[in-house]
Formats: structure tokens, C-alpha cells, sequence
């Protein structure tokens, strides 16, 4: 390194000296691990997984400048993969709400031969488990807070998919063949069991509150589905059982 003197401003100017500048910018380089070049589908993964993070995070008010900083893509590569933010939304909503759902719940729910109590509480055991996550619940709460998109879609797909065999076995454990449509007295007390596994996951994922349980640390356990699953049962035996008048 030389140093020289620059008498008119009587200052002194270090000068670096280009050659050996350059030698070690290459050794750097060649001592960095070198970058591998993800494919279409590796990226557009990275894109979404980063993107229900910061959806959980942030809500949908976020400007996509600060999720493509957050992911580590430029802005222009975001909208290469999604041109709009209703279509990143929406795979959002693919991935974390309908690619939850397990065809195997629908196959447990449609056995006539296992019990109702059990099977009722099977189902929602594996629901509270493996769908209700964090990014599950606080993306559903804010979408409910902004403009009920995602929310109105995963209820739409409830009330196909999972309530009517849900109303239908609660029938079975009555004694009733029954295959009018619900009272609201049956779709509110259903509700009530519902939105009650819901709230569990609330009460993690919103309120930051423990929930009790002797077996629950990150799982919720069965006794607890269990509790609610045989309340509900009960309680619409109790409620919704035609009674034979009195003579």
C-alpha cells in the first residue's frame, strides 16, 4: 500500500494498490459456496412458502416489496411467477386451506360401521393437529378482519364438504334417518362444537395462551377432543330428540 502526500490540501491520501486489489476479490470468490440456480417449481415453492409466512404475519394489508425482500427475490421475479396479488392469495388459499383437507377424513366420517362418539372424535383430533397451524388460523382471522375472501371460500367448502355428513351421523347417534334439511337449532349447536375446536387453536395462535390439558404440549390431546366431542352428542339427544307427547 502506498502512501502519498497531496501537498495542496497538506493532507495524507492512501492509495490502494489495484493488483493486489484484485487478488483478493478473486480468492474471496473463489472461497464463497457457490449459489445453486433453483428450478421453476423450487422457486415458485419458495415464493408461496414465504409468502403464507408473511401473510400470517403481517395480514394482507403488506406490500409485496416487503414480501419479496423478506423471501430474498426481486419484486420483478415475484411478479414474473404471480402477475397480481389475488393470485398469490389465492395459492395461498390452495395451499394452506384445501390442501389440508384429507379424503381420508370423508372416508372415516361415511363408515357406517364405526361408532359416532369415536369416529367424531378421531376427525377432530387429526383436524386440530394438522390443519389448524399457525398460518391456518391467523391467515383465516385476517382475512375475516379484511375482506372475508379466504374465509368465505373455506366455509363454502364446510358447509359441502364437512357439515352435512357431520349433521348426518349426529341424526345416526339419535336414532334418526331423517334427511331434511338442518334446523338451525342443529347447524348452531354444530357450530358450537366446531367453532369450540377452532377456539383451541385461538387461543394458541392468536391469544398466545396455554391450553389446558394434562397431554398437551404441541398436539392437542384426545381427552380434550374427546370431552367436547361427547358434550355435543349428548346434548343434541338431549335437544333435538322428538319427544312422544304426553297422553
Amino acid at each position: 500500500m502506498l502512501c502519498l502526500i497531496d501537498r495542496s490540501v497538506n493532507s495524507v491520501r492512501i492509495q490502494k494498490n489495484p493488483e493486489r486489489a484484485k487478488k483478493v476479490e478473486a480468492t474471496a470468490a473463489e472461497g464463497a459456496p457457490a449459489r445453486r440456480r433453483l428450478s421453476v417449481s423450487e422457486r415458485e415453492r419458495q415464493i408461496v412458502d414465504g409468502a403464507i409466512q408473511f401473510f400470517a404475519s403481517n395480514g394482507f394489508g403488506g406490500q409485496l416489496r416487503d414480501l419479496a425482500k423478506s423471501i430474498g427475490v426481486t419484486h420483478a421475479l415475484l411478479y414474473h411467477y404471480f402477475p397480481t396479488k389475488q393470485a398469490l392469495i389465492d395459492r395461498v388459499y390452495l395451499d394452506v386451506f384445501e390442501g389440508r383437507w384429507r379424503d381420508s377424513w370423508d372416508e372415516l366420517l361415511d363408515d357406517t360401521k364405526a361408532d359416532v362418539e369415536d369416529k367424531f372424535t378421531t376427525f377432530y383430533a387429526d383436524y386440530v393437529n394438522n390443519a389448524l397451524s399457525r398460518e391456518f388460523v391467523r391467515i383465516l382471522m385476517f382475512s375475516g378482519l379484511m375482506d372475508h375472501a379466504i374465509s368465505d371460500r373455506f366455509f363454502a367448502m364446510l358447509r359441502e364438504r364437512l357439515f352435512p355428513r357431520l349433521i348426518r351421523e349426529t341424526r345416526r347417534f339419535r336414532g334418526s334417518t331423517s334427511r331434511a334439511k338442518p334446523s338451525e337449532r342443529e347447524l348452531e349447536l354444530l357450530m358450537g362444537l366446531h367453532g369450540g375446536m377452532f377456539y383451541i387453536s385461538i387461543r394458541r395462535w392468536i391469544y398466545g395462551q396455554d391450553v389446558h390439558s394434562e397431554a398437551m404440549h404441541d398436539t392437542c390431546d384426545e381427552a380434550l377432543v374427546r370431552d367436547r366431542v361427547r358434550g355435543y352428542l349428548q346434548a343434541s339427544r338431549e335437544l333435538l330428540t322428538q319427544k312422544n307427547p304426553a297422553r
